[in-house]
């Protein structure tokens, strides 16, 4: 009997109008615009008369300029031809924190965006915008933390009062206590054990050892903890990156892990690679070191090549050599805070630095010590440098930029707050925001870039969707031509599978790429097959004598655990590459999921619903068209 529940009816029907509500955004276009932002503070508010003024005067004209709730002011242009030339006449306009950045604008009604309905995200094949490929300097981070277990041992041992000559990090990531004659050994490696355990984990083991060569001792760590430092070294630049991300304003960023050491940045929409570089991969930082000779000793320590124990060579910004301390009194990322500001003094730009609780401590147990003495801001910088290898081919690497911006004598103590002097505007104006933005725990490498315009990010769009749909076009002739009436109805259920798919990528976000049509294309031909099975089995209960009626039913009712088992086998392979897979393996996996899950709904339901609709009634059926 041909029957079909009438509950059922309702959820298709309510499941067609849920999938055209949310499928709706995708037929609105987006926007391209430009987006100025001030870090986590609003935009002043005569910015957005300064914009209008200067596209004005530049023969601009915008679609529109606002702000939004979080104070952004948001221009939105008609081309993107506009929207390049506005950025060259906006970008003076900004002042010191703000940002510009080129992007894309949803033009989705308010009444849609109240349903929380939006388009589906498109990746960068698709959109357009900008990739980088960024290594962590593993070895620099290792670096830095047997310096910080270095200072850690100096800070105990002077506490304790211990006389020592020098702790001095090694290259092999260990670290060489000499002791002075007169010092106790023994309590000198009790005390060196006990401060490096402390601040571990209750039931975690100790991962440094120290060991007893003579009045030396050399503390080393165990490789595991080694392995520890680069990877929290990765994940926490990661962490930054991503706070740097967000100031862009960029929509639907991808940051992803690749490997041990690389981290994958991928921001559609956004076009000004420069930009992005300067404010994502940002590297320059501060320290504070003191100041352990004078000219003539510096001079000297250049001359001969000898640099007393304990210092390093460096130059000012005049070119003059200077002889600091090895130890770090305060590095980059221990800074809270960091405003542009001028100096009190001399008027010129400084930026104002606000500290850690535990580094003003140690700024200010220095200072109270070492008054009218010199401390120094050394300005730390990682340029890249490209070369070419003996083949021709560039070869990505970078080079550490290290001076003294400023050496001046320590007037009085001071602690948690205090001005950096010895910068130029835009300098200062540089280094405040990257330091407001975080330091990197370790330096990063771009070692590969590149950049999709909008328009191949378009040709891709128009190709993809051409190529869907020729494949469905193609599709649907076939099973009109070839099953008429049925044909017709598998058509219909096809259609449905389509709004289906969109909706559902739209509603859970899932970002729509070149492999995601794929998946597409795919989950029309498996929707298909599904489709030509059903009708092959009504077909053969015709041919053997079955009325029309039962023939429609059985043949649905033998087809659907057929189609069942071939769509859970691909539904399994589907999860696998969604879960093992990276970039674009997971699009087509994601795409080929869903297309699956709604192929069994439109197939099996949608399509059985229709047949039923339109044979059921019929009392004296005697024929059906396929």
């Amino acid at each position: 009997m041909l029957e079909f529940p009438r509950w059922k009816y309702v959820v298709i029907v309510l499941v067609l109008l849920l999938s055209t509500l949310y499928a709706m955004p995708n037929i609105y276009p987006q926007d391209p615009s430009l987006q100025i932002s001030n870090g986590s503070q609003p935009v002043p508010a005569d910015m957005q008369g300064k914009v209008s003024a200067a596209l004005k005067a530049a023969n601009i004209t915008p679609k529109s300029i606002e702000t939004d709730a979080s104070g952004k002011v948001l221009v939105r242009m008609k081309t993107a031809d506009d929207q390049t030339r506005a950025n060259d006449v906006v970008r003076p306009l900004l002042g010191e924190g703000q940002s510009v950045a080129l992007n894309l604008v949803s033009t989705v009604p308010q009444w849609l965006r109240n349903i929380w309905a939006k388009p589906m995200p498109l990746g960068l094949d698709l959109q357009g915008g900008v990739h980088f490929l960024m290594q962590v300097d593993q070895k620099a981070a290792l670096e830095k933390r047997m310096e910080g277990t270095a200072e850690r041992i100096r800070t105990a041992l002077q506490t304790e009062k211990i006389p020592y000559g020098s702790v001095e990090r090694l290259a092999d990531s260990s670290v060489a206590v000499v002791l002075d004659p007169s010092a106790d050994v023994g309590k000198a490696q009790t005390l060196i054990t006990n401060t490096l355990a402390s601040g571990l984990a209750l039931g975690t083991n100790n991962p440094y050892t120290v060991v007893q060569q003579g009045s030396t001792l050399m503390v080393r760590v165990n490789e595991a903890a080694l392995q520890a430092v680069s990877a929290d070294a990765v994940d926490q630049n990661r962490n930054v990156i991503a706070d740097r991300i967000n100031s862009l304003g960029v929509a639907e960023p991808v940051l992803q892990r690749q490997g041990t050491d690389r981290l994958v940045v991928e921001l559609p929409g956004l076009q000004d690679m420069a930009e992005a570089k300067r404010q994502i991969g940002a590297t320059a930082t501060l320290e504070f070191r003191a100041v352990t000779g004078d000219m003539t000793a510096a001079a000297e320590a250049e001359r001969s090549g000898v640099v007393p124990p304990g210092s390093k060579l460096y130059r000012m910004e005049n070119g003059a050599p200077i002889l600091l301390s090895k130890r770090v009194l305060v590095s980059g990322d221990e800074l809270l805070d960091a405003q542009v500001t001028p100096d009190p003094k001399s008027g010129m730009p400084s930026v104002s630095v606000t500290l850690t609780g535990a580094a003003g401590k140690r700024m200010f147990n220095h200072t109270v010590n070492n008054v009218n003495k010199q401390l120094a801001t050394v300005y730390i910088d990682r340029i890249p440098v490209t070369t070419k290898d003996a083949n021709g081919n560039e070869v990505q690497s970078s080079r550490t930029q290290e001076r003294v911006i400023a050496a001046p004598n320590i007037a009085e103590p001071f602690g948690e707050r205090f001005n950096t002097t010895g910068l130029t505007n835009e300098q200062a104006t540089d280094l405040a925001k990257q330091l407001k933005s975080g330091a990197l725990a370790a330096p990063m490498d771009f070692v590969e870039q590149g950049v999709i315009g909008p328009s191949l990010g378009r040709e891709n769009v128009e190709r993809g969707v051409k190529a869907v749909l020729y494949s469905f076009t193609f599709a649907l002739v076939f099973f009109l031509v070839y099953y008429r009436m049925f044909g017709l109805i598998t058509c219909l259920a096809l259609l449905l599978q389509m709004v289906m798919i969109v909706a559902v990528m739209s509603i859970f976000g899932a970002t729509m790429s070149l492999p995601g049509f794929a998946g597409l294309a795919l989950s029309v031909g498996m929707s298909v097959d599904a489709n030509v099975l059903i009708n092959e089995r009504i077909r053969e209960e015709l041919r053997a004598g079955v009325p029309p009626k039962a023939a429609i039913a059985v043949g649905y009712d033998r087809a659907s655990g057929t189609i069942f088992d071939s769509n859970m086998t691909a539904l399994l392979a589907g999860i696998a590459l969604l879960a093992f897979g990276t970039g674009p393996l997971k699009g087509f996996a994601m795409t080929m999921i869903i297309g699956i899950m709604t192929s069994l709904f439109s197939a099996v339901t949608v399509s059985r619903a229709l047949a039923t609709l339109i044979y059921g009634k019929r009392k004296k059926l005697k024929s059906i068209a396929i």
